[in-house]
This record gives C-alpha cells, structure tokens and sequence, in this order.
C-alpha cells in the first residue's frame, strides 16, 4: 500500500494563502525551490480539489516558476462543479467519493500519493485515516488582517509525531509528521 502525505505552505498563523501577497508570500527562497525540485516524491501523484485546480493550472498556464514542474505529474482533481476536458495535463476529474477512490488509489499506485492545498479535502482524507505524513512548510509571516483559507479549522484533534525539521535560507520552516487522529485530548 502505498503512502499519503497531506503538503501545505502557510503562514505562521495558519493561513494558506493572503490577499494580495504574491504567492509563497514572496518568500520563495533558491534553498526551497531547489528542495521542491530535488524531493523524491516531486514526482508522486497529487491529489486536490477544484478551487486548488483553479488557482493552480492557472498560475501552470502564466508559466509561474516552480509550478511548470508539474505539468507533467499525474493529478487527480476531486469536484463535482468542474467538467471534463480539464486543461491541464495529466488532470484526471473524479466526480465519485473521494475518501473511496484515495483508499482504492492508495492499493493500486505505482506511487506514493500527495496532496497540493485542498483544505476540505486533506480534512476529509484526514478523518477517514488515509493520511500517513502532514508536511508543512511555514513561512516566516503573520496575515491576520488578509489571511484566507484557514487550514485547520474544523479539523478533529490530532496528535503529530515530528518526523523531520528543516530550515530552509534562515526563515522558512518544513516540518513533516505522522499524524494520528484522536477522539479527543489525549
């Protein structure tokens, strides 16, 4: 059975994205980027929702550094408001319940699995106990007043075993665990 790692950037107080900062919140250091191109799983099929879709097969088609990389991974895109063709390359539309097709895809990929944002979505892989590794990135910024998406709330009470710690240009923190679900404090 292969893995499923949930992957987020945010800020430090939990946004995924701000209005009107730039993406990776300007901070996108050569020390990151050449992780992200170097990491074994920068291969692994992703998984995400429609408003990531969205957002990222535009920045793919304005040819946004870092994201070009992608367009030849395989993606699987959870929606039911998206319609086929997607424009993408190598974007698959599942239409159908995704914690069932993420537990099907888990036994039959050649490939560790991993998701690109997709808030509602990791929440859900998450709860059904699908996810194995919780990667995030935190960059070194508060955006309280134009923070959006929110990450974890909503979320069940998780404990996280830390995994790995990396500190990328001085600023940027990855830390990766392995999650475990609980009914409540422990």
């Amino acid at each position: 059975m292969q893995t499923l790692t949930i992957d987020f950037i945010m800020s430090l107080d939990g946004y995924g994205a701000a209005e009107g900062w730039p993406g990776w919140w300007g901070l996108e250091s050569a020390e990151y980027l050449d992780w992200l191109a170097g990491h074994p799983d920068r291969d692994a099929p992703l998984l995400m929702g429609a408003t990531t879709y969205r957002l990222m097969s535009a920045f793919a088609a304005q040819g946004s550094e870092g994201v070009d990389s992608l367009d030849a991974v395989q993606k699987y895109v959870f929606s039911s408001s998206l319609d086929e063709p997607l424009d993408w390359a190598n974007s698959t539309l599942v239409a159908g319940d995704a914690v069932e097709f993420v537990r099907e895809l888990k036994e039959t990929s050649d490939r560790p699995l991993r998701t690109l944002g997709s808030i509602s979505l990791c929440r859900s892989l998450l709860n059904a106990g699908l996810v194995d590794r919780y990667r995030v990135v935190v960059f070194p910024v508060i955006t309280g007043k134009t923070g959006q998406d929110r990450i974890f709330d909503a979320y069940p009470d998780v404990l996280l075993e830390l995994v790995e710690a990396r500190t990328f240009d001085h600023r940027t923190q990855l830390l990766e665990y392995i999650p475990t679900v609980l009914d409540g404090p422990p």
